[in-house]
């Protein structure tokens, strides 16, 4: 049924839904757009060296070697065939598993309310937003209610903008506080953020394995280009033959890329995201998988992660710590009225009990923002209106004036007796919201945030979260893997503090939000190393947090499920949320836990480590053998009057070793490539590469004497017999 923000909205019928898809497409943009099978298969020989290799194979047609050119085009071809099969499929799979976490969004069909897949959005449709909802399309503001949108991933400006009737509203932002209903007016890449969507998605920034791989790839065409260059000019001047040395040249420096890399990674990261999919983690990025293997540094919040995330209210209190009815009356009041952005809290006073209302009619709602930290009910009994607070008590106290009445100031004793209250349930554990209340005289169908002033505080309500009883033996994990969990926190520091003491979490240290925001960039560096429980923080405060942590060289793990963790979660190496998390924080995330709890971690950080191992096996085992049968061809080339190996030898020796290699994915791991984090290390790779390959030399040379100096054998047998011995000794 519709909500009262759409009432007398009728949208787009069914069928003309349906006929402004066909005509104006899907609602994506081009940044969001997925290969086809066709373009997969093309994508295969973009490759230079592949095209050279077809060059080559024309060019030896053309003259006449016609069985070379076959057996060149049929080992690219099916090298092309089998990297295809493999990364469509894996592709498809990852595909797979993002539809599970597909976001949606609410639209007026035929008069009612349907959820669809927000790439079904349509020019016309009209479009319910809540809190927490990612703006699906380009649009004008039909309805709204206290209604504030963050533009920040289109303007920068992190401070929410509210968004009147009339009002345009982008793709790419999303809804902050109150509720609205948008026309939609442009969709996909006829939107403001598809026009900049190229440029927006293609300057994301390549995690730590991205920039490893390419470094690994520029040592690679620098010993390529070194090796192929010197192995072309001596055998163009030593045997006359260009056309020959070409072709030779160019196996060599298809045999020195390890040209199944991508394919390596691609299956070791799809099997990756299967296995972790098993254990509740859908993985949406893959490149995110070697990242969480070298996370050493998680960041959460604590509640629904450390605690079991069934808020129940137990106590209501006034300032000097005795139960008063009245306190719960307000709060259930403040709750049962509430329509903005759904809290555990206002469900649990609801449940608590209930209480007769009816008398009770709601004026006016002003919603809840993350820089007030309270939401605020205008309510009339009797004729009279009432203003109700509730929020975070440092932030009712700073606009409360009175305590009980409105005769006693809230200061001198009053004061010290009502925050030595909060205290003393803050450090049993409790969550606390104050409540406070105004008379207003003034009578208007619209109230703002500035109203909230010279109330009048009457007390407490107390909830409690107890601790995980397996968070304990997961944290002791986590550290036993070398990570260090931090604590970030927008709930005041005791309480953290007693949830950590009951999980056994060592704390270093405390830091409070007030005391980030004086420090600079590089003093938080230094205390954040020293730093367990981040709390009191705000958005922008996280997401310090999280830059200061990777600009000290940490990877880091954040999760989150809320709108103020959005930014934070693009922000870390790898972007952590839940299946029940806002629409923002979902599509920020990396990976997404079907449940929120900290068990699924393990297994995902031991399977990105497991992936990063067998991903590492690959580089050492291709490169220090390939290295070491190019070195000793361009010795050979040297001293013998033939070819040490035919070009079409050399792709089929190195296509026969690389089918050898599609094991590695399911190979074991040994326990110390999984105890502490891993990151790749291009010059412990290079030194690798530098022993290992002239070891395999060292056999070539031996076999090059026997063939030639001892048996004497001709260009064909020895060509044949240094090929059994090249595979032979690759394999061992």
């Amino acid at each position: 049924m519709p909500t009262n923000i759409t009432n007398g909205l009728q949208g787009l019928s069914h069928h003309e839904a349906e006929d402004r898809l066909a005509r104006y497409g899907r609602n994506v943009v081009a940044g969001n757009a997925h290969f086809s099978a066709t373009e997969h298969l093309l994508r295969q020989f973009s490759n230079p060296l592949v095209l050279i290799l077809i060059f080559a194979s024309l060019i030896s047609a053309a003259t006449g070697e016609r069985v070379n050119a076959a057996i060149i085009l049929a080992i690219v071809i099916g090298s092309a065939a089998i990297d295809f099969a493999n990364t469509y499929k894996s592709s498809k799979a990852a595909e797979a598993l993002r539809r599970r976490v597909m976001i949606t969004a609410t639209v007026i069909r035929d008069g009612d309310e349907d959820e669809i897949p927000i790439a079904d959005i349509v020019p016309g449709d009209v479009v319910v937003l809540k809190p927490g909802d990612i703006v699906p399309a380009d649009g004008k503001v039909l309805h709204s209610k206290d209604f504030f949108i963050n533009e920040s991933s289109l303007t920068g400006e992190s401070f929410p903008v509210e968004k009147t009737a009339s009002a345009e509203v982008f793709m790419g932002s999303s809804a902050v506080s109150g509720s609205g209903a948008i026309e939609v007016t442009a969709t996909g890449k006829d939107t403001k953020f598809g026009a900049i969507a190229r440029s927006l998605s293609e300057r994301e920034a390549p995690t730590e394995f991205d920039k490893n791989i390419r470094d690994f790839s520029v040592l690679v065409m620098r010993m390529t280009f070194m090796l192929v260059t010197f192995v072309f000019f001596i055998n163009t001047l030593l045997k006359h033959n260009v056309l020959e040395s070409f072709l030779f040249a160019t196996a060599l420096a298809v045999g020195l890329t390890p040209e199944l890399l991508p394919m390596i990674i691609a299956l070791n990261l799809s099997k990756g995201s299967l296995s972790m999919a098993k254990h509740g983690v859908i993985v949406k990025r893959l490149s995110a998988i070697q990242n969480f293997g070298s996370m050493d540094v998680f960041c959460t919040d604590k509640t629904g992660t450390l605690t079991e995330d069934k808020i129940a209210l137990v106590k209501y209190l006034d300032g000097f710590g005795e139960a008063s009815e009245s306190v719960l009356l307000h709060a259930y009041l403040s709750s049962s009225f509430h329509t903005g952005l759904a809290n555990p809290f206002d469900k649990a006073v609801k449940e608590f009990r209930t209480l007769d209302i009816a008398s009770y009619q709601k004026i006016d709602e002003i919603p809840f923002d993350f820089g007030r930290k309270r939401n605020s009910m205008v309510v009339e009994h009797d004729g009279q209106r009432l203003l109700i607070t509730k929020g975070a008590p440092e932030e009712v106290f700073a606009v409360s004036d009175f305590y009980g009445d409105e005769s006693t100031p809230l200061r001198g004793h009053a004061a010290t007796k009502t925050n030595d209250e909060y205290r003393r349930l803050s450090a049993d554990g409790f969550r606390v919201l104050a409540i406070a209340v105004r008379k207003i005289s003034e009578r208007k169908e619209v109230y703002a945030k500035e109203e909230e002033r010279n109330m009048t505080l009457i007390g407490f309500v107390a909830f409690y979260d107890p601790p995980k009883k397996s968070v304990g033996n997961v944290i002791r994990q986590l550290r036993e893997h070398g990570i260090e969990v931090k604590i970030v926190t927008g709930d005041n520091e005791l309480v953290t503090q007693k949830i950590t003491d009951a999980i056994n979490l060592p704390v270093k240290g405390v830091m409070l939000g007030s005391e980030i925001r004086s420090l600079t960039d590089d003093a938080l560096r230094i205390r954040i190393e020293r730093t367990t429980i981040f709390a009191r923080v705000n958005p922008i405060q996280k997401l310090r947090i999280i830059e200061a942590l990777r600009r000290n060289k940490h990877v880091v793990g954040y999760l989150g499920d809320g709108i103020n963790d959005a930014p934070s979660l693009k922000a870390a190496d790898v972007g952590i949320s839940v299946n029940n998390a806002v629409d923002v924080a979902k599509e920020s995330a990396d990976l997404i836990l079907l449940h929120k709890s900290l068990d699924e971690l393990i297994h995902g950080v031991i399977e990105g480590r497991k992936t990063f191992a067998n991903t590492l096996k690959y580089l050492m085992m291709s490169l220090s053998s390939n290295f070491g049968n190019m070195f000793s061809m361009a010795g050979a080339s040297i001293f013998l009057p033939f070819l040490p190996m035919l070009p079409t030898q050399i792709l089929f020796n190195n296509l026969i070793y690389d089918v050898s290699q599609f094991t590695i994915p399911m190979d074991n791991v040994d326990s110390e490539d999984i105890r502490t984090p891993r990151r790749m290390n291009i010059g412990f790779i290079r030194k690798f590469m530098w022993v290992f390959g002239p070891i395999s030399s060292i056999y070539d040379f031996a076999t090059f004497f026997l063939l030639y100096f001892v048996f004497r054998m001709g260009d064909g047998p020895f060509q044949t017999g240094w090929f059994m011995e090249s595979l032979a000794t690759q394999a061992f």
